[in-house]
């Protein structure tokens, strides 16, 4: 059985879930009738991810509720692999010891992995789901980028040092000593083979795709993922009776490493979270 407490001081705030200090922030200025949506970073990121353009367009109708994963920002790691289905279990955790009946989730590249698992292994928690930059198998990634994940490690980490990413690192991390052990944990779990497909053909809730049209996999990928759950397999008629309640969304001119900071995403995601959910 998860046991959790919420702990708060005025520099930070922790849950702590599985045996992990998890950080999350909480903000924003809720409207009557909306719950919150939660919010999960990509690899090697952390809260502040969203900040230049997500979450001030989502606090304006909504709480936003963002979390540092495990062994990211200022969660600090613990002695178990990084796999998005663990992370899952944790996100799931916070959103029960916040008390919150649901919550919609998003998630962007490693924590749009970490959203799908959280909706397929708890979906009485997750209202509506969003996926961005997030294939649901790992061949749909074009070969380069697998080529990339195969060659990560913590030889990767010293040449690393120099950079936006460790700096940002270096300041949350409650012991920035692990950065080469982070290295090691991501390149192990990015060459874990998954293929979701089954899993994602079983979710009920309304879900959204995101990708780039520049992205690290094909947009015919996005569109196997929509077809998954029953999206673009008829017309939508005249009367919108074969339109679904999930959607597919190729933001133009972006690629897997600036959607995040697109203005298009808020833009696109909004009216979807706002769309009331039909029984």
């Amino acid at each position: 059985m998860t046991q959790t407490f919420i702990s708060q001081t005025s520099a930070a705030t922790y849950a702590s879930v599985n045996g992990l200090d998890l950080y999350y922030e909480r903000s924003g200025n809720p409207q009557e009738g909306t719950v919150p949506v939660l919010l999960l970073h990509g690899g090697f990121g952390a809260t502040g991810m969203f900040d230049s353009v997500l979450t001030p367009a989502l606090n304006a109708g909504r709480e936003v509720i963002t979390v540092d994963l495990q062994g990211h920002g200022r969660t600090a790691d613990i002695e178990r692999p990084l796999r998005c289905d663990v992370m899952a279990d944790d996100v799931a955790a916070l959103i029960r010891s916040l008390d919150l009946p649901q919550a919609d989730v998003m998630g962007y590249s490693l924590g749009g992995g970490v959203a799908i698992q959280t909706a397929i292994r708890h979906p009485e928690l997750v209202r509506k789901l969003v996926a961005v930059s997030a294939p649901f198998k790992r061949n749909g990634w074009y070969p380069e980028s697998l080529a990339g994940m195969d060659q990560m490690g913590a030889h990767i980490a010293p040449h690393m040092l120099q950079t936006a990413m460790y700096e940002q690192y270096a300041r949350l991390a409650p012991r920035p000593d692990d950065w080469a052990q982070l290295w090691d944990k991501m390149g192990d779990l990015l060459r874990q083979d998954y293929d979701w497909s089954v899993e994602i053909a079983a979710l009920s809730m309304p879900t959204m795709i995101v990708v780039g049209d520049a992205d690290s996999f094909a947009p015919a990928h996005a569109a196997e993922f929509f077809a998954l759950l029953g999206g673009g397999q008829r017309d939508g008629g005249w009367d919108r009776s074969g339109v679904t309640a999930h959607r597919l969304a190729i933001l133009p001119g972006t690629t897997h490493y600036d959607i995040f900071m697109s203005p298009l995403l808020p833009a696109t995601v909004t009216p979807f979270l706002n769309e009331e959910v039909r029984p």
